[in-house]
């Protein structure tokens, strides 16, 4: 066992999970919707941030309680000492997670848009929640696609070798099996999209 693992063991070894008294069920009941993850995921430049806040948007006006965690946005704060590694890519999902899991108990709609690219971290998440409860959203857009919008310009440093482990290019996006939800964002615009996203939420909570 490494000093990490005895760490490890001696934190879980001596924590006991506090029970609320204002259960989830509680906060589900005066939201008057249940909670579930939604997790975007699909490449860089291929709508995900876009089509979450125009979900989150219409969920709003709905009168649902949300929050939406952008990829941008929590390296910019929670996993800002999180690099673009393997490794650091799964801590990023991995902690990810634990928050939006927080955010169900709170009683909220969590929306989530991340590259995500490898499939055991997104089961990784989705194991963290009860059955039904983790909605895979697949924005399914072909690699010429995302690249040629490349806003961020980040495909362009990619090519050149500026920017390395960038998904799509030097780092694999494995694309989910059997996603919940796929918008095919050759096919369909952002507003139908989003409409069939909603459309889809609503019939689960």
């Amino acid at each position: 066992m490494t000093d990490t693992d005895k760490k490890l063991h001696a934190i879980s070894s001596n924590t006991v999970w506090h029970h609320a008294t204002v259960t989830r069920e509680l906060r589900e009941g005066r939201n008057e919707h249940k909670s579930v993850i939604l997790w975007f995921t699909g490449l860089s430049g291929a709508g995900k941030s876009t089509l979450a806040h125009a979900v989150e948007d219409r969920l709003h006006k709905l009168g649902c309680n949300t929050v939406l965690l952008d990829g941008d946005n929590v390296r910019h704060g929670l996993n800002k000492d999180l690099g673009f590694t393997e490794a650091d890519r799964i801590e990023n999902l991995r902690c990810v997670g634990e928050v939006a899991r927080l955010m169900t108990d709170a009683g909220l709609i969590v929306i989530t848009a991340f590259i995500s690219p490898f499939q055991a971290e997104r089961e990784m998440v989705r194991a963290m929640v009860p059955d039904g409860e983790f909605i895979e959203v697949f924005i399914d857009t072909p690699l010429a696609v995302a690249e040629e919008r490349d806003v961020k310009g980040l495909y362009k440093k990619a090519r050149s070798g500026e920017l390395k482990n960038f998904t799509g290019i030097d780092s694999p996006y494995e694309m989910p099996v059997n996603p919940e939800i796929r918008i095919d964002t050759t096919r369909l615009s952002a507003e139908e999209a989003a409409t069939l996203i909603v459309d889809t939420l609503l019939e689960r909570v």
